[in-house]
């Protein structure tokens, strides 16, 4: 259970790319539409921990800590890494796509995209997500329900 309010619950783990169940656990009480989205993102999130920051070493803990308050999401989450220089605010989520040779570095723009909030503390050790779930997701079954809806308003 997500725990709400200013309760934050906190997992803690050795770094690995067996990510299933942690993100299993993070996402158990996400509404369905909202999950394949968020699954995505905090899988960027803590891949790049794991990656990046603890740079693979088993040796090293990432730890979330996450809440909710009415509908807003947060997720907190920490790596053992040296940190890195965070990205300045004000660009678009576009800004942070990598050249198209590179094999890497197309999470930051996904998290940008996919979070509404995403600051980093000042060392980058410590990323902080948040999302509001007010309306749902765009998807093709939502945009067919809003034109069926004006098509009736149309007709009547």
């Amino acid at each position: 259970m997500r725990p709400m309010g200013q309760e934050w619950g906190t997992m803690t783990f050795a770094s690995t790319l067996y990510l299933c169940p942690i993100l299993d656990i993070l996402l158990e009480d996400i509404p369905a539409p909202w999950q394949p989205e968020l699954r995505l993102g905090l899988q960027e999130a803590i891949i790049n921990a794991v990656k990046h920051g603890n740079g693979l070493d088993p040796n090293k803990k990432v730890q979330i800590r996450f809440s909710v308050v009415e509908q807003q999401y947060w997720w907190i989450i920490s790596d053992e890494g040296g940190g890195f220089r965070p990205p300045q605010g004000g660009k678009s989520s576009e800004e942070y796509l990598p050249d198209m040779s590179s094999e890497c570095g197309r999470g930051l723009c996904l998290l940008y995209e996919i979070f509404d909030h995403v600051y980093w503390n000042s060392n980058g050790t410590e990323l902080r997500l948040g999302k509001s779930l007010r309306k749902p997701p765009f998807s093709t079954s939502n945009l067919l329900r809003e034109f069926r809806h004006s098509l009736e308003i149309l007709t009547s």
